[in-house]
């Protein structure tokens, strides 16, 4: 038996087998869960990609900023399960004038943007996909980047990382009279797509290869999705508005 049996998740966020939303929809199945999948703009690849997950896994088009797409979530999940248990919000992004060492030039639009995709659209997301959760209720679980700091290069991406941390506490407030629950994993850096339009995101390696008392390697998701499969397993019934770090230890280590 594994942990996630006879659950339903929806993932967002899954763009290359080297994503942690990657891992975490491997994991999920692993585990026994029915995994649904959510892409945007380039559905042919991540549609490519969920043909190397253990099970063929459903891909619907979603777009987290538009009301339409939002709208009719629940409406094409349910084309694919009958509700779900679980949803994974691994969304973010930032225009390119909002990171590399631009944060007091950054135009306000640009710091929208970055807020409205990796912020306000977990909110969006919750709602969207409430009505697919039962009576039991189930989780919610986003991909954080711990924003008690200012990392260089950052930048308003940061910022919206902090507005994320802090929706989560609301979501966690308003939904948990439902039973859902509502956490994130700060998870140290992946070398993934997203993390790979970062500039100057080569500089985290030296970082946590000192500072991180249990190590860490950039190249391996699995650790921070193993920490999303527990959050969304019910091994944390009375767990919400957390913010759970996997990152090596890092975040507990000074100089």
């Amino acid at each position: 038996m594994g942990i996630l049996d006879g659950k339903r998740i929806l993932i967002t966020g899954v763009i290359t087998d080297a994503s942690i939303a990657f891992s975490v929809a491997r994991l999920a199945q692993e585990e026994g869960a029915e995994v649904v999948l959510t892409g945007f703009g380039r559905l042919s690849l991540v549609n490519r990609i969920a043909a190397k997950l253990p099970k063929p896994a459903p891909v619907i088009e979603l777009d987290v900023t538009n009301p339409e797409h939002l709208a009719a979530l629940e409406a094409n999940v349910r084309e694919h399960v009958d509700g779900i248990d679980g949803v994974v919000h691994s969304i973010a992004f930032g225009p390119q004038d909002a990171l590399g060492g631009n944060f007091l030039n950054t135009p306000a639009e640009s710091a929208k943007t970055a807020f409205e995709v990796s912020a306000f659209s977990y909110k969006s997301l919750a709602m969207a996909a409430l009505p697919l959760f039962g009576e039991r209720g189930g989780s919610i679980v986003g991909m954080d980047f711990d924003a008690q700091v200012a990392w260089p290069g950052y930048d308003w991406m940061g910022v919206a990382k902090a507005a994320l941390e802090a929706t989560n506490r609301y979501v966690a407030r308003d939904l948990g009279a439902k039973g859902i629950r509502s956490n994130l994993i700060s998870a140290g850096p992946v070398k993934t797509m997203a993390a790979n339009s970062i500039p100057g995101f080569d500089r985290f390696e030296g970082v946590w290869d000192g500072r991180a008392p249990l190590g860490w390697d950039l190249t391996d998701a699995e650790p921070a999705a193993r920490g999303v499969i527990a959050l969304l397993s019910d091994w944390f019934p009375k767990t919400t508005g957390e913010v759970i770090h996997v990152d090596g230890g890092l975040h507990a280590i000074a100089v």
